[in-house]
């Protein structure tokens, strides 16, 4: 098994990709029934996609499967919400718009959900370490976080 370095600076990794577009192996397309992700990068702790978001496009809440991440908003505006739980108490979701050019790093244990509510298409940069190997879909139930599903890469994406 390969060590990972979680010193890795997701974040700054995603911008590198986004300041280099040169470098995308396909031009960011869009598409009305869903959104549209690449990879563009795989290397041994870590991995690079880029996403298109048109506007009303968005995930469900959901966590990366234990790797931790960043993302970049390449171009337009995304809305991030976190979701917090604590024992006993009812899930809190905290909302943050994302313009261009800015980003977030998160850790392994992050749920959230991304969406474009602007009137503007979207691009973002996302680079997650160690690569995905699943991901968690969730809804806030009565009595906190439901698990929806649980995908598996090569599988559901």
């Amino acid at each position: 098994m390969t060590a990972v370095d979680i010193r890795l600076d997701h974040l700054a990794v995603a911008r590198q990709h986004a300041a280099d577009q040169a470098s995308w192996l396909v031009k960011p397309q869009f598409d009305a029934a869903e959104r549209w992700y690449h990879r563009l990068a795989e290397e041994i702790d870590h991995e690079v996609w880029l996403l298109t978001w048109l506007p009303g496009q968005g995930t469900d809440l959901h966590d990366h499967g234990g790797s931790a991440g960043a993302f970049h908003v390449f171009s337009g505006s995304l809305i991030e919400e976190t979701v917090a739980v604590s024992p006993g108490h009812a899930p809190r979701v905290t909302a943050r718009e994302l313009g261009e050019g800015a980003g977030r790093r998160f850790g392994t244990r992050h749920i959230h959900r991304i969406t474009n509510r602007s009137n503007q298409p979207a691009i973002s940069i996302h680079a997650y370490g160690p690569a995905l190997t699943t991901m968690t879909r969730y809804r806030i139930g009565a009595a906190g976080l439901d698990v929806v599903t649980v995908e598996r890469a090569g599988a559901q994406w």
